[in-house]
């Protein structure tokens, strides 16, 4: 089993390329495997003489992401803040590769994204979520700063005062709700999600690959992204050596709530 599997033959006549999370075990949680693996299969499908006109991002079973897997999170808190600074920034970059991939990607996040499982969505070109699926970034509350450019992307899309409540106060929504806030562009029932997904993709498999190439380049700004990547790897690296994170550990271990005593 492949923690990221691709479904796209170079040779034959699609023009979609499916991309599957796939640690069912962990909810399709964030490993440093899966991360390598990920920004090698946006490499390799970069580079193909033929390449997909779409990619369609989902998770290979009901959840999209649970967000960074817990022992790659508790083996921050033994390590150094220059260690954990570096460290993430490499592990952000491993899943934002899709900003610099020159095909549209569609993330269809038909179940829960967690975290820095919904930073991925919103660092792709659009996104698709279930009616029924949770999306929340519980950074706060684990302890730590958002990441993954959450922090960034979040305002961008929805504004200052939805992010706040979503940042802030980790406010869990559904895909109903999501699309209000313009979290996502489409929400549809988990059933028809995916065929609803193929309809939309088909559609931008329409346009010249060229031109929607030229435009997923100059459609963001990196330089305001890696300002925030910076930002965000420091505040994160600090609150992983701290007490609170510890406490955060050590209640998930307990099954019960961790208090906080701010340092």
């Amino acid at each position: 089993m492949s923690l990221v599997e691709v479904e796209y033959t170079e040779n034959s006549s699609d023009d979609i390329c499916y991309v599957y999370l796939n640690n069912p075990s962990s909810k399709n949680s964030m490993t440093w495997a899966m991360g390598e693996l990920f920004q090698n299969q946006m490499n390799k499908l970069s580079a193909l003489k033929r390449k997909p006109k779409v990619i369609l991002l989902s998770g290979k079973n009901d959840v999209f992401c649970a967000g960074g897997d817990l022992n790659l999170l508790r083996s921050f808190s033994s390590k150094t803040f220059s260690q954990n600074r570096k460290g993430m920034r490499t592990f952000y970059n491993f899943f934002l590769s899709v900003r610099k991939v020159p095909i549209p990607i569609l993330c269809v996040a038909k179940g829960h994204a967690i975290g820095a499982g919904l930073a991925l969505p919103l660092a792709c070109d659009l996104r698709i979520f279930s009616n029924e699926g949770k999306y929340s970034f519980n950074f706060v509350k684990l302890g730590i700063h958002p990441g993954m450019g959450s922090s960034y992307t979040t305002p961008e899309l929805i504004g200052k005062s939805k992010a706040n409540r979503m940042l802030f106060l980790a406010e869990t929504i559904n895909g109903i709700q999501a699309a209000e806030w313009g979290l996502c562009d489409y929400s549809f029932p988990k059933e028809v999600i995916m065929e609803e997904a193929k309809k939309i993709a088909d559609g931008i498999c329409e346009a010249a690959p060229l031109a929607m190439q030229e435009l997923k380049k100059n459609s963001y700004s990196d330089k305001a992204l890696q300002k925030a990547l910076k930002m965000e790897s420091e505040s994160q690296a600090r609150n992983f050596i701290s007490k609170d994170f510890k406490e955060t550990m050590a209640s998930i271990v307990e099954k019960r709530k961790p208090i906080f005593i701010g340092e």
